[in-house]
């Protein structure tokens, strides 16, 4: 007697008396043997239920799902109020031609200078070849498709052969690489190149169906039970534009992870600090990238898988409003915190990505009733100013709450530029009730992928999970019904909170990590690990954006004393896209840090 708690109803609670609370997640840090028992001790009959009860407990989960009276009605997937428009935008066609789209979306960037670029002097601050730089290249036959391509495949051969093993792409095939190159050369040959992403690599992440790929979430065994027949939307678009699609890239197993561990195909590697992890599950995309290996990825975000391993990895990476991009031909496609979005090294690139492959499915074009899709106008000084104008909320205490102090205070660092050369104004802010928003996200998360997963762990399967995941899904497998409906009663209150802060603020800022690059444990990389609190770390920030569907997008604004990525991150409107695009651009523009060569980093373009 006496556990009962009742919650105000979330539009009598006062937002201005609301106190921080720290997180410290209970749970063992287990590799190696230990793991292994601790799996097989989890999946017994009454000692692991009871284990999973008391992990529970601890982390007060019971108290905040059946112990408590939530008055909210459940939200089973993000509703959104309708939005004002955004100013100084470019709209989009959702059922236009991709590359029509990506026309459009060139037009608002800023002038492109060649001479700046391509012929800029090789003694130049390191950079990151953009897409428009292989454009004008291709068109000024500077190089072609086909030579790239001799140079991508040379630089697999030398990540095949590192020692440790760094494995980017876990299907890929040279010889469709050279068909595709082969293809793009000719259409530049013959003037005609289907779009401006022609001959643009990208990696697809491998729970993304890319014909005649198989699909198997990071294991090495789903394709025997889901066959992929064609691309996945997002891809079709892509491959619409003529971009070469250079293979299936790694990722944490069926996503279920943060680092981007992976026992099965080998652990990609941070190309800046290859004895650190590149954050997850997206690990592989974002790692392609940070190493020059290809202008984009598409990776998925359930729970930060987009925006983790970016900021890990010093590159940009985008989620946008669920909804907003067509996940069908994904293993996440029945997700309700789930999306596709791309991992490139430059807003702008993100920009010409997001472009291809925006269109929102007809489903969620009559729940969801999405906004017309736009684009921040950036090359004109009005379209610039706009930023100026915004309004930026940070939560203080939450912003500082980084393992490392480093983070808040480079973060911070560019907050005062963006108010001291364009204006912005911090709005502090308050948002209750975030452990409770935790809990709600990962009994969404977790009860949706186990629903997913059953009938194969059922059907035998299971033996062939790693061990983290199968620690994962002990735990999913504790969620009752209840849970479940009582988390989107707290996706319903949270989201009333978030709409309520939006009314004062464009855009919510943030760290996108709690922590640079985790170390990689050596036994790790064999057997797996779990690590709950570097897991905590890691999401610290990015939860709203995939419980309440939320568009974010991280920004890399520099690094670490050791020398790590640092990722700011901009939380925005339901459909707000393009504001937070063009904030985007203005952080990367005032950034005062010069990007660091990674460790790993092949030069396509002129050659290593």
């Amino acid at each position: 007697m006496g556990k009962k708690r009742v919650m105000l109803p979330a539009g009598e609670v006062d937002l201005t008396a609301v106190k921080y609370q720290h997180e410290k997640i209970q749970s063992p840090h287990l590799t190696g043997f230990s793991l292994k028992l601790f799996v097989k001790i989890l999946e017994a009959p009454f000692i692991g239920p009871m284990i999973i009860s008391r992990l529970k407990d601890e982390n007060k989960m019971v108290e905040m799902l059946r112990n408590t009276v939530i008055p909210e009605a459940p939200m089973f997937r993000p509703e959104f109020p309708p939005q004002e428009p955004e100013s100084v935008v470019v709209p989009l066609e959702e059922d236009g031609n991709p590359a029509d789209r990506v026309e459009l979306a060139l037009k608002c960037l800023p002038h492109y200078d060649p001479a700046k670029t391509w012929i800029a002097d090789s003694n130049a601050s390191f950079r990151y070849w953009k897409i428009r730089d292989y454009a004008y290249a291709y068109r000024s036959k500077l190089t072609s498709p086909s030579i790239v391509a001799e140079r991508f495949i040379a630089a697999m051969e030398e990540f095949d052969n590192n020692k440790p093993s760094t494995p980017l792409l876990i299907s890929y095939d040279p010889e469709d690489v050279r068909r595709q190159a082969a293809a793009s050369t000719q259409r530049f040959q013959e003037g005609k190149p289907l779009s401006f992403l022609d001959g643009i690599f990208m990696a697809i992440k491998d729970d993304i169906d890319c014909y005649p790929h198989p699909s198997n979430g990071g294991t090495t065994w789903f394709h025997e039970v889901r066959k992929v027949k064609k691309d996945a939307v997002s891809v079709s678009r892509l491959r619409s534009c003529g971009v070469i699609l250079v293979g299936k890239a790694n990722m944490h197993e069926f996503g279920l992870g943060t680092t981007g561990n992976n026992p099965n195909h080998g652990t990609a590697r941070n190309p800046h600090a290859p004895d650190r992890y590149t954050g997850g599950s997206s690990s592989g995309p974002a790692a392609i990238v940070a190493s020059g290996l290809c202008s984009a990825a598409l990776g998925t975000d359930g729970g930060g898988s987009v925006r983790i391993p970016s900021s890990l990895c010093g590159v940009v990476g985008l989620k946008t409003t669920y909804g907003r991009t067509d996940i069908t031909g994904a293993l996440c496609d029945s997700g309700t915190v789930e999306i596709i979005g791309p991992i490139t090294s430059s807003v702008e690139d993100t920009l010409l990505v997001y472009a291809a492959i925006l269109g929102s499915s007809q489903a969620d074009r009559i729940a969801l009733k999405p906004s017309l899709p736009c684009l921040p106008y950036l090359s004109s000084h009005e379209g610039l100013s706009v930023s100026g104008s915004m309004q930026l909320g940070k939560y203080t205490e939450w912003f500082n709450d980084a393992f490392s102090t480093d983070i808040s205070a480079k973060c911070e660092e560019i907050l005062s530029l963006l108010s001291e050369k364009h204006g912005c104004k911090m709005v502090e802010i308050a948002i209750p009730e975030l452990h409770e928003m935790r809990t709600a996200h990962i009994v969404s998360i977790g009860s949706e992928s186990l629903s997913s997963l059953t009938p194969d762990f059922e059907d035998g399967k299971g033996k062939y999970f790693s061990h983290d995941t199968r620690t994962n899904l002990a735990l999913f497998r504790s969620f009752t019904a209840s849970d479940y409906v009582a988390a989107q009663c707290l996706r319903r209150r949270l989201m009333h909170y978030h709409m309520e802060i939006f009314k004062e603020v464009d855009v919510i800022v943030t760290p996108t990590t709690g922590m640079t690059a985790p170390l990689i444990p050596p036994a790790a990389l064999k057997s797996g690990e779990t690590d709950l609190q570097v897991s905590g770390n890691l999401m610290r920030f990015v939860v709203p954006a995939n419980l309440l569907g939320l568009p974010a997008i991280s920004v890399p604004v520099g690094y670490d004393k050791q020398g790590l990525p640092i990722g700011l991150q901009l939380l925005g409107r339901p459909w707000g896209e393009a504001s937070i695009l063009r904030l985007a651009a203005a952080v990367e523009e005032i950034c005062p840090e010069a990007k660091k060569k990674p460790v790993q980093f092949f030069n396509l373009l002129k050659g290593n």
